[in-house]
C-alpha cells in the first residue's frame, strides 16, 4: 500500500485536489440556486410545499442512476459530473433555507419594515443573517453527501478520486487493484472531514453569537 501510494503521489494528490474543488464550488453554487429559490417560494405554503417535494423525491433518486442519465445528452467529462452534484447539492439546502426563513417570527420583520427598510433589504439584512445557521446546516449536509456523490462520477469520466476507485473495481484481483479501491475511499472519507472543519469554521466567522445562542 505504501509503495503503491508513494509511486503514484504526485497522481493522488493531483486527484484529490479535483475532487475537493469539484465539490466546493459545486456546493457553493447550488447553495446560491438554493437560497434564491428559497427566498421566491418561503411566503407561499403551496410553494413551499412543491419545493419540499422536489426535495424529498430528489434524495431519493439514486445518483448513479442520475450520472447515467445525463451522459446521453451531456457526453462523458466534467459537465454530467458537475450538473449531477450540484443537482443533489442543492436539495438539502433548499430544504434548510425555507425551513429557515419561514421560521424568523413575523414581528422581527414588522420591525425593520417599520424602521423603513425595503423588502430587499430587510431580507438581505435581516431574514438572511437569522436564518443563516440553518442554511448552513443543510450546506454541511450536502458537502457530505456529494463527497461520495462526486467520486460515483467517476462513472462518466468525471474529475477525483472516483478514478481510483472504479479502476480498482474494473480490475479486482489483479495487482494493486485493492490499494487503488482503499486510495479512492480513504480519500474521500479524509476530504469529506477536512471540509466539514472548515464548513463548521465558517459558521464560526459568519454567524454571531447572539444567533449562535438562539440556535
Amino acid at each position: 500500500m505504501f509503495q503503491y501510494i508513494g509511486e503514484r503521489w504526485d497522481q493522488i494528490w493531483f486527484a484529490s485536489w479535483q475532487h475537493f474543488s469539484l465539490v466546493v464550488q459545486c456546493t457553493v453554487l447550488a447553495t446560491v440556486i438554493a437560497v434564491v429559490l428559497a427566498t421566491l417560494v418561503y411566503r407561499s405554503e403551496r410553494l413551499t410545499s412543491v419545493a419540499n417535494g422536489v426535495s424529498a423525491i430528489g434524495l431519493t433518486l439514486p445518483s448513479f442512476a442520475v450520472i447515467g442519465l445525463l451522459i446521453v445528452p451531456l457526453g462523458f467529462g466534467v459537465v454530467p459530473s458537475v450538473v449531477t452534484v450540484v443537482f443533489f447539492a442543492a436539495l438539502p439546502i433548499l430544504r434548510n433555507a425555507v425551513v429557515g426563513l419561514a421560521e424568523i417570527p413575523p414581528t422581527v420583520v414588522e420591525s425593520a419594515r417599520g424602521i423603513g427598510m425595503s423588502r430587499f433589504r430587510t431580507l438581505v439584512q435581516v431574514e438572511l443573517p437569522m436564518a443563516w445557521p440553518i442554511i448552513l446546516s443543510g450546506v454541511r449536509v450536502s458537502a457530505q453527501m456529494v463527497m461520495g456523490i462526486a467520486a460515483i462520477a467517476a462513472y462518466a469520466l468525471g474529475p477525483g478520486l472516483g478514478g481510483f476507485i472504479f479502476s480498482g473495481l474494473s480490475r479486482l484481483g489483479g495487482a494493486n487493484a485493492l490499494s487503488s479501491v482503499t486510495v479512492g475511499v480513504v480519500g474521500v472519507v479524509l476530504l469529506a472531514l477536512v471540509l466539514d472543519l472548515l464548513l463548521l469554521g465558517l459558521g464560526r466567522l459568519t454567524i454571531s453569537r447572539g444567533i449562535r445562542v438562539q440556535h
